[in-house]
């Protein structure tokens, strides 16, 4: 990863930035994927545009997106994009939604961009080094207690089965849980505003950003075993600002 990878990066998230506005709390269309989940026209050109850099500027390098899934996926280096993240919250008009940027090198991520175009705040991670919102440095706050934390997650209908059961052994011995936020709630895990985030059910595009962006911060970011998160992952994570929560959060979980 080089300095010109971080500069593309925040030239992809410029660009999908640009192609969002126009569409927000405007008109638009919508269509239902087969997973039952929505997409909008602006996903789309979201990641159209992203797209189109890539091709241009990194045609070696592999690209696997929501909307138009995988080319080169075996690439060594390898961008994962989530337009937008949160389409839902996009459609409604709140402002919590954000697109998802993410570099992998070996399976595993190494930068990451978590963009709100609306807010204009960025967060941006990169290994070995500090992550930034909107270029200044930010941290996790600590909080080692389960008891003292403030927990968040996108919403319950996400967690099925044994899962639920899990959350819900979580939830009990955190001080509060927050619903809603997608990948809102981790930048602000990462600026030292939320404690914990546990999400299941997500997939590469929902998760490879994120990790550069907590971990740099000064947090950690794992499944719910406490193993490191990489591109094969079962898609329960747990984000921890405070590195000392993990262990009490992997046992409330187990």
């Amino acid at each position: 990863m080089t300095d010109d990878d971080i500069d593309l990066a925040g030239a992809l998230a410029d660009a999908a930035g640009d192609a969002i506005r126009p569409f927000y709390r405007a008109p638009f269309t919508i269509e239902t994927k087969p997973d039952q989940s929505p997409v909008t026209q602006a996903d789309r050109a979201s990641e159209s545009a992203i797209r189109a850099i890539l091709a241009r500027l990194r045609p070696e390098d592999g690209v696997i997106g929501e909307e138009y899934g995988a080319d080169r996926p075996d690439a060594p280096r390898v961008w994962v994009i989530d337009p937008i993240d949160g389409t839902r919250a996009f459609m409604a008009g709140r402002p919590l939604f954000g697109t998802l940027i993410a570099l992998i090198e070996d399976g595993r991520p190494i930068l990451g961009v978590i963009d709100q175009p609306i807010a204009r705040d960025r967060w941006l991670g990169a290994a070995g080094r500090p992550t930034t919102l909107n270029g200044l440095p930010a941290r996790t706050r600590r909080c080692g207690a389960l008891s003292l934390a403030h927990l968040a997650t996108t919403g319950p209908n996400y967690f099925a089965g044994a899962d639920g059961e899990a959350f819900d052994r979580l939830r009990a011995e955190a001080r509060d849980t927050l619903w809603g936020g997608d990948c809102h709630n981790y930048g602000l895990l990462a600026s030292g505003h939320l404690d914990l985030v546990v999400e299941a059910g997500l997939k590469l595009h929902d998760y490879a950003a994120l990790v550069p962006v907590v971990e740099g911060a000064g947090g950690r970011m794992t499944d719910w075993q406490g193993a490191p998160l990489s591109a094969t992952s079962d898609g329960r994570v747990i984000a921890a600002g405070d590195p000392a929560l993990l262990e009490a959060t992997v046992v409330a979980l187990a």
